[in-house]
């Protein structure tokens, strides 16, 4: 009687334990330094602020890194429940069949409070069907800038608080820039294809593939050997060739010729604020991309660079709740300002936006807001909403690679242009084959 009783007693334990066990869910991101204590402070706050639920941030080395690392684990069996993908990274989890569950879903089934118009229409149409159903969440965002070195302008007798707006005021700048102290670059940028293919599409409302750049469909034509890219690329060569310009890598390697001083104007993202903060010694600002001003409708608006948080497929509806309730208290407005404070990336929803701008907050950090301006400077296009487009890493590093011979006066830049565009269409169709068997 005893003995049946401590069993029972057990069970009851046993039953009332599991009842209120938290449930975990793994987050898995590509966050490092100050950024990686963001996505911590988010974890500790959430968890302190209920019971239900723990989230248990995991780095997983490299954006490239975290996403393979997430489909492997997806394959395995033993995927996490959020996985943080750069943007470029899109297409390849979209075509990743029942790996991943959609945010609207998700949201939906969840019954949380969710409304994609609240949020930035240029952050979440990057992350939305044609149809605005969005697949993951905004998370990190940023978007291309010019960096400029103030010190610098002013000893080449320029205004650095008038700065280049168009690409030939660019062009006339860096040769005074040049004249006046440095030989070896009077402008440069980093992410190559980002900065001279794909934000030049979008900033001139200039199509860089059909079905809006693959938003709408895999079966996507590439188009960015266009009047507007040729007549770039070719000036670029141009000014190549006395430094006046000077190439800096296909990723963002080169970035340090800026905060040394070496280029005193550089194209980047604008997530590069943290290290010019800390590293420049001189005075320093950005200012939105150029553009060319012969183009009707230039400026449009630009499209973002950075991440987004992708739900996995294959948990428990519980889980999936826990997730939903993270996602909106990622979402509430307050939190979102403080992100965008503390991390420099941009507040994902419009009230954040709002609610900093009318704080007076850009006027003591008119850095931050930059990009906002940028990419809220039109309503998207089909065009501008962003791009999708499978095997987006080895496309950049061949687009980059024939950009990389005109500089090097191997090719015309048409002829190098013409043939990004035909190696990429060869890519995407192979993609598309691994899609649809």
């Amino acid at each position: 009687m005893i003995a049946r009783n401590i069993a029972a007693a057990a069970v009851l334990v046993a039953a009332t334990t599991s009842a209120h066990a938290q449930v975990e869910i793994q987050w898995w991101h590509a966050m490092t330094g100050g950024n990686n204590q963001v996505i911590v402070r988010l974890a500790d706050e959430f968890n302190g602020l209920q019971k239900e639920y723990k989230i248990v941030p995991t780095y997983k080395g490299s954006y490239p890194d975290t996403m393979n690392a997430g489909i492997a684990a997806f394959r395995a069996g033993n995927a996490p429940h959020i996985l943080q993908v750069f943007e470029v990274g899109t297409a390849t989890m979209m075509a990743a069949t029942g790996a991943v569950k959609p945010v609207h879903v998700l949201m939906r089934e969840a019954g949380e409070k969710f409304d994609p118009q609240a949020y930035v229409s240029a952050v979440a149409g990057y992350y939305s069907t044609s149809k605005g159903e969005m697949l993951s969440l905004p998370f990190n965002s940023s978007s291309t800038v010019m960096w400029i070195n103030k010190d610098a302008f002013r000893k080449a007798g320029l205004n650095p608080d008038v700065p280049p707006k168009t690409w030939p005021e660019v062009f006339e700048a860096a040769k005074k820039l040049k004249a006046s102290g440095h030989p070896n670059c009077g402008f440069s940028n980093a992410w190559v294809t980002w900065v001279n293919v794909e934000q030049l599409a979008a900033w001139h409302n200039i199509s860089l593939s059909t079905k809006a750049n693959g938003l709408d469909g895999f079966d996507t034509v590439l188009q960015f050997n266009s009047p507007t890219h040729v007549k770039h690329l070719e000036t670029l060569i141009a000014l190549q060739k006395d430094k006046t310009y000077d190439y800096s890598g296909r990723t963002n390697t080169g970035e340090g010729r800026f905060t040394s001083g070496e280029c005193p104007i550089f194209l980047t993202s604008s997530g590069f604020f943290g290290n010019v903060r800390a590293n420049a010694k001189f005075e320093w600002r950005n200012a939105p991309m150029p553009y060319y001003d012969d183009v009707a409708g230039a400026p449009q608006n630009s499209i973002i660079g950075g991440a987004s948080l992708w739900v996995m497929g294959g948990k428990k509806p519980e889980e999936y709740k826990g997730v939903a309730k993270f996602f909106a208290f990622l979402s509430e407005t307050d939190r979102q300002v403080a992100i965008h404070k503390s991390s420099g990336y941009l507040p994902i929803t419009k009230a954040a936006y709002q609610k900093t701008k009318e704080s007076g907050y850009y006027k003591e950090n008119p850095h931050l807001e930059t990009p906002l301006l940028e990419l809220t400077n039109k309503e998207p296009t089909e065009n501008s909403r962003g791009l999708r487009l499978g095997n987006m890493v080895q496309l950049r590093d061949v687009w980059a690679e024939e950009i990389e011979a005109a500089l090097a006066g191997k090719k015309s830049a048409k002829a190098a242009l013409d043939a990004a565009v035909a190696r990429g269409n060869t890519m995407l169709r192979q993609f598309e084959r691994t899609v649809t068997r």
